[in-house]
């Protein structure tokens, strides 16, 4: 009842958002940041590791993706790339996304470490469902530590990966690690774009935050590779400097460095998006991508912003049927530019799906 009342004196004089809305583009707009994985339904590939499945998120994300243990062993783990495809459709704003599998650990020898990966998603398995969906995207993910590394990187360009996907602190990749030099020049070399996540890695059992420091990423931005931070790096700090703090300082010394929104409006984020969106100067660099399946769970709601929204707009945003949509409205609703929401279509060069139809 307490809470209650609180919230009540909250929002009842909340007139107006804080940061004035502008209108959702007139394009469809491209989500750069989607993910997908599996558990072996189907001869997939993809594994969890026990400490995931035993987890308490587990559930949830599977109920995020659509999916559960019966649906997967009926249709196999690619019944995620069929859900995410039809929820496209009928997204009123979001038409197409770019999903990406995720590269296990990989150990001295350069061979998977099966015993410390806790998600894997094989390049192969994303690369061919998604090319079943004229309105899914291939994004790769590749451990440079593989022995396969370089030859792996060819692969997936060749199968039409649009870029690659790093979560250092999970992967146990070191971006600064001057071994990488060949890789990176190698993805130089193909014009393709590395996202990476920075800042404090919750979603896993196990993280090793060092390793998403941003000043780790000016190996690669020196070496000319185009670099996407995720989430703005939002989250967590490093020799007593934010990493968000970090990240827009970066995004303004290095012409190839780019960042996300993903994730900003997420419970355990609030108040990083409105920072982030308080420096105009860097608004071409920043794009527009989701974090699904996370927006389709109690993490993001409209409901967590009675200071900047109205009662109203909260209501409405919350009722819309699409979770693409309603990541949209909520980030208009917060400020969230025109300009911005079409970035990610064209630092990627993907044609508007209304075009391809």
């Amino acid at each position: 009842l307490f809470i209650i009342i609180v919230w009540s004196l909250l929002t009842i004089n909340c007139g107006r958002p804080v940061i004035p809305i502008t209108p959702i583009p007139d394009e469809t707009i491209l989500d750069m940041h989607v993910h997908v994985a599996g558990v072996g339904y189907g001869d997939s590939g993809c594994f969890v590791s026990e400490n995931i499945k035993n987890s308490y998120k587990f559930s949830i994300y599977l109920k995020a993706f659509g999916m559960s243990a019966e649906l997967g062993r009926k249709h196999g783990d690619k019944l995620v790339f069929f859900t995410l495809s039809q929820q496209l459709k009928i997204s009123r704003y979001v038409k197409d996304a770019i999903v990406f599998g995720l590269d296990g650990i990989y150990d001295r020898y350069g061979k998977l470490d099966h015993d410390v990966t806790e998600v894997y998603c094989p390049n192969q398995f994303v690369a061919k469902e998604s090319a079943k969906y004229d309105n899914l995207h291939f994004g790769a993910s590749v451990n440079p530590y593989r022995h396969d590394a370089i030859d792996e990187l060819e692969r997936v360009v060749k199968a039409g990966a649009v870029l690659i996907k790093w979560i250092p602190s999970i992967q146990n990749i070191d971006p600064s690690d001057e071994k990488l030099t060949p890789f990176y020049l190698e993805m130089v070399k193909y014009n393709i774009p590395l996202l990476t996540h920075a800042g404090d890695e919750s979603t896993f059992t196990f993280s090793n935050d060092k390793l998403a420091d941003p000043a780790l990423l000016e190996l690669p931005l020196k070496l000319g590779v185009k670099v996407v931070v995720a989430h703005v790096g939002a989250v967590g700090s490093n020799n007593g400097v934010e990493n968000l703090v970090r990240v827009i300082r970066m995004l303004k010394k290095y012409d190839n460095l780019y960042a996300d929104i993903s994730s900003l409006t997420q419970i355990n984020r609030l108040g990083f998006l409105s920072r982030v969106l308080q420096d105009r100067d860097i608004y071409d660099k920043l794009m527009y991508g989701s974090d699904m399946p996370l927006i389709n769970t109690v993490l993001v709601s409209s409901f967590y912003y009675p200071l900047d929204l109205t009662i109203k707009q909260m209501w409405s945003i919350s009722r819309n049927d699409s979770v693409w949509d309603r990541d949209i409205l909520l980030k208009q609703a917060l400020g969230v530019p025109t300009k911005l929401f079409t970035n990610s279509r064209a630092f990627f060069g993907i044609a508007d799906s209304k075009d391809s139809q």
